[in-house]
């Protein structure tokens, strides 16, 4: 038997984040707002080419953008 997460099409480390984002939706006001702050984070990274360090970019923005890419590439 497959795990729901695997069925369902998705990674375990997104299975996990909506699992944590439903928790923290589900807290009360005072203790939803001190866990969506913890829930909050920037990770930023450069690509490496030749021994120079290539520009600083949001992981977040990057992923955003990697996945419309992959959209419009896959739905041609």
């Amino acid at each position: 038997m497959a795990f729901a997460w695997k069925a369902a099409g998705i990674t375990y480390n997104r299975y996990l984040a909506v699992a944590a984002r439903v928790v923290r939706r589900s807290l009360k006001d005072d203790k939803r707002l001190a866990a969506e702050r913890r829930g909050e984070m920037d990770l930023r990274f450069a690509k490496w080419e030749n021994g120079k360090q290539g520009e600083n970019k949001s992981l977040a923005t990057a992923n955003t953008e990697a996945m419309a890419q992959h959209a419009s590439g896959s739905s041609q």
